[in-house]
């Protein structure tokens, strides 16, 4: 990675390093309420909003929840059943934005908005959902794969998004969600760089809209060029960029391939942790640092670092002890685990689309979507070439 440090472009969505701080992802800004926090005004703004945020997400997971079954037998019932929940969360966030916007409520509202939280402690739950025993003993290609995808396409992605004049922490986000894991790696990278919420509005929202037709493209052309199950599972599980469309996408593909695709899967997503410390380090020692400042250490790294992942890396061993030592009954309590999280990040996608400012979005203009597109035609190519390579003999 080069930074472009000599960038003083001012076109939105160009990097410049004269441009002052940008608002943290989760950042809050204080002037935004239109009442003293101290005041009784406040409390009771903040908690109409804490409602309004609540009433959005369990609008969210009941659609989740009854869509497919809505859809059944209809003509929409594949795109039924394969819509996640960031879509409605998102979807019905930038819908209350407007309302609450309309209404005159937004700022007195802001306060509830609290992504960070939401957001760091659904990332801490995901945690529990990799095993780090299975991907051990079950995933030697899987690993191998995650490490040079992961780093192909981060870089390629990075490189091609300097060359489209992007802003560096606009960059760090397209990368790491097309390299890794779509909204969870976006949303690390995003507190590792201290990225605008628009802009991981905006990377999120490209996700979400590459990664639904991936859910049928793929096994269809894994049909077409005649990849055996493990080639197939571990194409689809190094591309697509959620979990859920990972695994939708598997079992159409068959059994064999959905295994393998999930377990592909899981592998890029331990792997985010590692990207976090390496954007962390990145940006204070190299992005972000002054000409003729003095070298950071590491108190400044510990300070930016985003201490989220250590709890993510805590859940993971914590659970993979605990399966191996509860067995098959542990299984419903991490189940319990995962739903939790579940609701957390659709608290955190409904805030994003809450917070989002219309106006940011439209000043990145075309460039990111051009961006995410090549990368994402890069991830194909060389996720096939890998698969092919790794897997050709592998048998479960």
């Amino acid at each position: 990675m080069t930074a472009d440090a000599t960038r003083t472009g001012t076109e939105p969505g160009t990097a410049s390093t004269d441009d002052p701080p940008t608002e943290d992802v989760v950042e809050r800004d204080a002037s935004s309420s239109t009442a003293e926090p101290t005041s009784a005004a406040f409390w009771a703004w903040t908690a109409l909003g804490l409602l309004i945020v609540v009433g959005l997400a369990a609008l969210t997971r009941y659609l989740e929840q009854n869509v497919p079954a809505w859809a059944e037998g209809t003509a929409v019932e594949d795109i039924g059943a394969a819509v996640e929940y960031p879509v409605y969360a998102i979807l019905l966030g930038l819908l209350g934005n407007v309302a609450v916007t309309v209404l005159g409520w937004r700022n007195r509202i802001a306060a509830a908005f609290r992504t960070e939280f939401f957001i760091k402690t659904g990332l801490v739950l995901l945690g529990a959902s990799i095993n780090l025993a299975v991907i051990a003993s079950a995933a030697g290609p899987a690993i191998a794969q995650a490490i040079l995808l992961i780093s192909g396409v981060f870089l390629f992605t990075w490189w091609l998004a300097g060359r489209f004049g992007l802003d560096d922490k606009l960059r760090a986000l397209l990368a790491s969600a097309v390299s890794i894991c779509g909204v969870s790696a976006a949303i690390a990278a995003a507190g590792a760089v201290r990225a605008r919420r628009e802009q991981l509005a905006y990377t999120a929202s490209l996700v979400i809209v590459f990664a639904l037709p991936s859910i049928f493209v793929l096994p269809w052309l894994a049909d077409v060029f005649g990849l055996s199950d493990a080639v197939a599972g571990a194409w689809i599980g190094g591309n697509i960029d959620t979990t859920a469309a990972v695994t939708a996408a598997g079992a159409l593909a068959g059994e064999e391939a959905l295994q393998i695709a999930s377990i592909v899967k899981v592998t890029q997503n331990a792997l985010m942790g590692v990207v976090a410390v390496a954007l962390t380090a990145y940006f204070t020692l190299r992005v972000e640092r002054r000409p003729g400042a003095a070298r950071l250490g590491l108190g400044e790294l510990w300070t930016r670092f985003p201490k989220f992942v250590l709890g993510f890396i805590a859940a993971s061993v914590i659970a993979t002890w605990y399966l191996d030592a509860a067995g098959a009954d542990g299984k419903a309590t991490i189940a319990i685990v995962n739903d939790l999280r579940v609701w957390f990040l659709i608290l955190a996608f409904v805030s994003i689309g809450l917070e989002v400012r219309v106006a940011s979005l439209r000043e990145a203009g075309w460039r990111p979507v051009a961006v995410f597109a090549s990368a994402t035609v890069f991830n194909l190519a060389l996720a096939l070439g890998l698969a092919s390579l790794l897997f050709h003999n592998f048998s479960a």
